[in-house]
């Protein structure tokens, strides 16, 4: 997932932060990532997207904007994508992140 240290910038709404995150799937087992928002203490924080779990095809890429209120913009300190498999009576998670600056 890209970038790796993400930026909230202004949005066509008042009061709301957009930021712009790209992904790419290498992964030939994986196809459905679910997106989430975290603070320091990796507490979940609201937030918006077209879809919190996206299908991703192998060798594929997707752009996709997270939408945040401004108040709760400054608690936010991951945003990250998790992958989930599973195997003989075992769930099996992946969790990528980016930090914000």
């Amino acid at each position: 997932m890209t970038p790796t240290y993400p930026k909230w910038g202004s949005s066509y709404i008042e009061g709301v932060k957009k930021t712009t995150m790209e992904m790419f799937n290498r992964r030939k087992d994986v196809e459905y990532y679910e997106i989430g928002v975290f603070d320091e203490e990796w507490k979940p924080v609201p937030f918006v997207t077209s879809y919190k779990i996206l299908k991703l095809n192998y060798l594929s890429h997707v752009k996709f904007d997270v939408y945040m209120n401004s108040k709760h913009a400054p608690k936010a300190e991951y945003i990250c994508s998790t992958s989930k498999l599973r195997g003989d009576n075992v769930m099996i998670a992946s969790k990528i992140c980016s930090r914000f600056k």
